[in-house]
């Protein structure tokens, strides 16, 4: 990754070097001897491609590379949109270290879920702040585009997708059999299932579209002398909405407490993997990384102690306190449940040996997953994967309940800051060009901002949490899904609350009109709709995502015919 960020840095300034303004035709007066009144066109082609008027583009700090051509400001909207990308990447990775100093309270309360609206708030921050007030007008309808779209997106079409790759079979309750999938497409017999704590995330999430409500007061009753006080008084509500759901966050981490069990999970299966490998007389896995099923199945019968072809509860118990995980503490009863979970397909309390070969293929299968390695696999590959895992469930962990000190705790807190710094610096100076680069694509190709901000733009800045959220689905469990859902309806919250604080405080303090009825309307139809939907129910089947993909184009239709046919801004 740090290599990929210095040569595209390297790319860019060689760019910045290399690159000019566009070129201007003087006919004031004749240049040529050879009788042709034109001036000399640039040696370089243009592609074939429009350029957007006679006047030159202006480059941003007065270095950066411009163009006035449709590739060229497409590939400067995808090379800023690559080093947002980075720079949230950055910030993520150094809230999280920080979570091994300071614990899951106050990180993370307060520093994850600001740091990770932080490249959301600087571009609104920056398409507001940007020129003359006629600029910030017209540039401000960008970040309410990236604004409407990140929350969109969240709630649509990143919901819809960790319902199909998190699917799993559905009972005929409200319960659900975790990690089996055999009604593979059923609308109604696969899907997930969440918990009680994340209904709660989604009912918070509707509560957070409250301002959205307070600033369109004035239009909804055509007061329009009251429109600056209402954007005044849904400014004040939305910084009392964030430091309270900051507040609630630190004094009930419950996501992060989720996040440590199933951290301590992975843990516990990396051990018995490892203790595995030990006792197997052989490797776990062949040469290319596949399992080696001879080894499993022999493993199996020196677990099942009794030879009745079947490993109990008591055997797997026995298993688990041999192992002895003292660097965590770990609840015996409670990790014996869910590997039986993990293993026990036909839920008759066993696990045969078919159930045995099948459930540590899956977890080896986790383990190639989370592990980098060489090209070939040895022994040392689960060693690996054991201290991968401890290293997670330390992160997470709350020091102050740990009895072991932090190894070289002075590095992890110089590091955390540094890449902290280093993704909020990228973010700051990557923000201001790529809002150029969005306005410049979109007068080239007579595209709305708006809507290239709602597109491409969310894709930037919530890419890292999309990857993990749909790697976390992966798992089919309902722990998991939960915790993805409960992450999803948090950022949407963040959205509503900081984002929207920041884009409010432009629009007063530059005296900036509030003229974004329709995109308002998108991001409460969305909210509302997707936060009642999820509020008063655990049980979500396969046809649900059906819903989420709809409100998709259904919100970049609605905007256009309420914007471009109705005349509503």
């Amino acid at each position: 990754m740090a290599k990929s960020a210095l040569l595209f840095a390297f790319l860019i300034l060689s760019l910045a070097i290399k690159s000019q303004s566009r070129y201007i035709a003087d006919t004031s007066q004749d240049l040529i001897s050879d009788g042709i009144r034109n001036v000399r066109q640039p040696s370089f082609p243009h592609l074939g491609l429009p350029l957007l008027s006679s006047e030159t583009c202006e480059q941003t700090y007065g270095f950066l590379p411009c163009t006035t051509t449709i590739l060229g400001n497409l590939f400067l909207v995808l090379a800023y949109g690559y080093l947002m990308f980075l720079a949230a990447t950055y910030l993520s990775t150094g809230s999280e270290l920080l979570l091994e100093i300071l614990g899951p309270g106050i990180v993370g309360g307060l520093f994850l879920p600001i740091l990770g609206a932080l490249p959301d708030a600087l571009l609104i921050l920056v398409s507001g702040l940007s020129g003359s007030k006629e600029t910030a007008q017209h540039q401000v309808l960008i970040g309410m585009g990236l604004l409407s779209g990140s929350t969109v997106m969240l709630l649509t079409l990143l919901w819809g997708s960790c319902v199909i790759v998190g699917k799993y079979d559905l009972s005929d309750s409200s319960t659900s059999i975790d990690s089996r999938d055999t009604k593979r497409c059923s609308l109604t017999g696969s899907g997930v299932t969440t918990d009680l704590p994340t209904s709660h995330a989604a009912k918070i999430m509707i509560i957070s579209v409250i301002p959205f409500i307070i600033v369109q007061l004035p239009k909804i009753f055509n007061l329009s002398s009251g429109s600056r006080l209402a954007v005044l008084i849904s400014l004040i509500v939305s910084i009392v909405f964030l430091l309270s759901y900051c507040f609630y966050q630190v004094f009930q981490p419950w996501i992060q407490r989720r996040r440590i069990a199933y951290a301590k999970h992975k843990h516990v299966i990396s051990g018995i993997l490892r203790h595995a490998q030990k006792d197997a007389l052989g490797k776990l896995l062949t040469d290319n990384g596949e399992p080696n099923q001879p080894v499993i199945r022999k493993l199996f019968h020196r677990i099942d102690g009794d030879s009745n072809g079947s490993i109990s509860s008591s055997e797997l118990t026995a298993l688990i306190i041999g192992i002895q995980f003292e660097e965590i503490d770990l609840d015996t009863g409670d990790a014996v449940k869910k590997v039986m979970d993990d293993f026990d397909t036909n839920s008759d309390s066993n696990i045969d040996e078919d159930e045995f070969v099948k459930g540590i293929t899956k977890w080896i299968r986790e383990a190639k997953r989370l592990v980098p390695h060489p090209g070939s696999y040895s022994k040392k590959f689960i060693s690996d994967f054991h201290l991968k895992t401890k290293e997670e469930h330390d992160m997470l962990i709350d020091r102050s309940d740990e009895v072991e000190e932090i190894n070289n705790p002075s590095w992890i807190s110089i590091k955390a800051v540094l890449m902290l710094l280093l993704g909020t610096v990228i973010a700051a100076a990557v923000a201001d060009p790529l809002v150029d680069a969005v306005d410049n694509f979109s007068s080239a190709t007579s595209i709305p901002s708006f809507f290239i901000s709602f597109i491409a733009m969310p894709l930037a800045t919530n890419s890292s949490e999309a990857v993990s959220a749909i790697i976390f689905a992966s798992r089919k469990k309902q722990r998991t899904t939960s915790l993805t859902f409960s992450e999803i309806y948090g950022a949407v919250t963040m959205n509503n609350v900081l984002c929207l604080a920041v884009f409010l405080a432009i629009v007063y303090l530059r005296q900036l009109t509030w003229d974004f009825s329709a995109e308002v309307l998108v991001i409460l139809i969305v909210c509302i709709v997707m936060g009642l939907f999820t509020s008063f129910r655990t049980k979500f089947p396969l046809w649900t995502c059906s819903v989420a993909y709809f409100l998709y184009p259904f919100s970049l239709a609605l905007v256009y015919v309420l914007d471009y046919c109705l005349g509503w801004s």
